[in-house]
């Protein structure tokens, strides 16, 4: 009864979505597609689209990018779905010059809704953020980072056409709320102290140990506690983190 009580709520939810979204005809086309699979996952975990946030983590080695949900007034996020990469451009390793092929490495937000991608649809990632401006190149450390559609990329994150509209609405559904900035957190791998001490030994990746134990940092502290990541960045582009506990 409880489950059934909860789908009904998400089915009323749903039935509110932005009419200015569904104005675009990929956006309502993917909404329409998508709808009810995105009622079911959400009513599963108690949440409707009138109080969601989203936090997006990125693991370039297992090519995965998981979405994490949780409702607006709380501060744990919980593991929803994880969708593929469909294809890795560059390394293991930092972004730090335009056409590099990387695919940038740290704490970042969503900053664009593109309907109009030419992969569809597509949420661009606001780097270069002060670190990379920093530790980049300083004439042209690259932009226009986007998750997108297809399986073309240079830099970006393509997670095919199918699963981008999945994620497109469901960031759509938690700006609608006020989530003004979703993060997104990008990394080497599963920081874990275990795959942390393979890339230690790995002598191809020594020049990025310093800034992995960065990203370490901020990985450890969400892992521990699931809310989203505090920091500041000081004058050398590292992370510093304020939510410790």
């Amino acid at each position: 009864m409880k489950k059934i009580v909860l789908l009904l709520f998400v089915l009323v939810s749903f039935s509110a979505f932005s009419q200015s979204y569904l104005s675009n005809a990929r956006v309502k086309n993917a909404y329409n597609e998508k709808k009810d699979f995105l009622k079911e996952i959400l009513a599963e975990k108690g949440i409707n689209s009138f109080n969601i946030n989203i936090l997006i983590i990125g693991l370039k080695a297992e090519k995965e990018l998981q979405v994490w949900v949780k409702h607006k007034d709380s501060t744990i996020y919980e593991y929803l779905i994880t969708y593929d990469f469909c294809r890795l451009s560059g390394d293991l390793g930092l972004k730090r010059v335009s056409a590099d092929g990387q695919v940038p490495e740290g704490f970042y937000y969503i900053n664009c809704f593109n309907p109009y991608s030419s992969f569809i649809v597509s949420l661009g990632v606001n780097y270069p953020n002060k670190s990379d401006l920093i530790l980049g190149d300083k004439d042209n450390p690259g932009s226009d980072i986007y998750i997108h559609g297809g399986c073309a990329t240079i830099g970006c994150i393509p997670i095919t056409d199918d699963k981008i509209k999945e994620l497109y609405i469901l960031a759509v559904m938690a700006k609608e709320v006020g989530q003004s900035k979703i993060p997104i957190y990008l990394f080497p791998t599963a920081l874990s102290d275990e795959n942390f001490k393979k890339l230690s030994s790995n002598s191809r990746y020594l020049k990025n140990i310093k800034f992995w134990q960065n990203l370490k940092q901020g990985y450890d502290i969400f892992v521990n506690n699931k809310k989203e990541l505090k920091f500041s960045i000081n004058s050398e582009g590292e992370y510093v983190f304020s939510n410790v506990n």
